[in-house]
């Protein structure tokens, strides 16, 4: 067995995974050893400024100098840190890729979209086995961007990555608490347009199952379940009806941050986006439903994602 340690770096959230990969009889397994996450908003700002802000910078620096610590202390193998949407979008991203280089010793991968997509696919098939005949679609729905990949058991078949997340939308459109109804449509209309544009390239229409991955999917999931602790084994593989997500969703958006922050299940830095993270999900759904003549009426939720794609990817 050999171990690995991944970083996940989005506009929200810095995620580190250290587990073993055992590549025997066959298969291969990850068994996790460390699984953690910090709320870093490295996305802060990002999209009105296109750049990185400096006190995100310290704070993410701040994170991955404990994850360096983390890695040494279990002993990893090999490490990949692998950086998605706001860093592709900011001018200065040097700044943070020579940072991290410092930090941990090794290059940081600002991946394209196509790239972050064919990832999270991997890490959600990992452990939800597509069946012959499936088209499954992953949706990874992140801070500053939305990953559509759609595959089959023999791997993805077509996948777009667009510029529609929990923190670009709160931050471009979602500023009062809660939010006005013209903020609310403003945001929907931007998602529409992301979801035609994904369209174009990922045959939505195919699908025959549909799979959430990443924080705003999987605390929907909590509260469509009222949980009454955030609990990943409750979550993962959890499939609901199109319907209690969306009314989950929908709950979720028209709160205010105060009474979000008052949920078991909300881990504080989703508190001020979770209510874009909730429009984002629930027009995804709906218009999934549309596009395959009704035949996606569930979705399934997954904890396992991106951040296992990259484990998976290291030898």
């Amino acid at each position: 067995m050999t171990r690995v340690a991944a970083i996940d770096c989005g506009t929200n959230s810095l995620r580190l995974l250290i587990a073993g990969i055992d590549r025997s009889n066959g298969t291969t397994t990850l068994t996790d050893v460390v699984r953690d996450m910090r709320v870093v908003r490295l996305g802060q700002g990002v999209d009105a400024t296109g750049e990185l802000a400096p006190e995100a910078l310290e704070r993410t620096f701040a994170a991955t100098a404990d994850y360096a610590a983390m890695i040494r202390e279990h002993g990893a193998e090999s490490i990949r840190f692998v950086a998605t949407s706001a860093s592709r979008d900011a001018r200065n991203r040097q700044v943070f890729v020579d940072g991290i280089r410092d930090l941990l010793g090794v290059e940081p991968e600002v991946i394209s979209g196509d790239e972050e997509a064919a990832l999270s696919f991997a890490g959600a098939s990992s452990v939800l086995p597509i069946l012959d005949g499936e088209h499954v679609l992953v949706v990874d729905l992140g801070g500053g961007s939305t990953e559509f990949v759609l595959g089959t058991a023999g791997g993805v078949t077509a996948a777009k990555s667009v510029d529609v997340g929990c923190v670009r939308l709160t931050e471009r459109h979602l500023k009062n608490d809660p939010p006005t109804a013209e903020q609310i449509a403003a945001a929907e209309a931007d998602v529409d347009a992301a979801i035609t544009l994904a369209g174009l390239d990922v045959p939505l229409e195919r699908a025959t199952a549909v799979v959430g991955v990443a924080g705003s999917i999987t605390t929907i999931t909590a509260h469509a379940l009222r949980l009454p602790a955030y609990s990943p084994a409750a979550i993962h593989g959890t499939e609901l009806s199109i319907g209690s997500l969306t009314e989950a969703a929908t709950d979720l958006l028209h709160m205010t941050r105060g009474e979000r922050a008052g949920l078991a299940y909300m881990h504080p830095g989703r508190v001020d986006v979770m209510g874009a993270g909730g429009l984002v999900w629930r027009r995804i759904l709906e218009r999934l439903n549309e596009l395959t003549a009704g035949r996606i009426v569930t979705a399934t939720a997954s904890e396992h994602d991106i951040l296992d794609g990259i484990a998976l990817s290291l030898q």
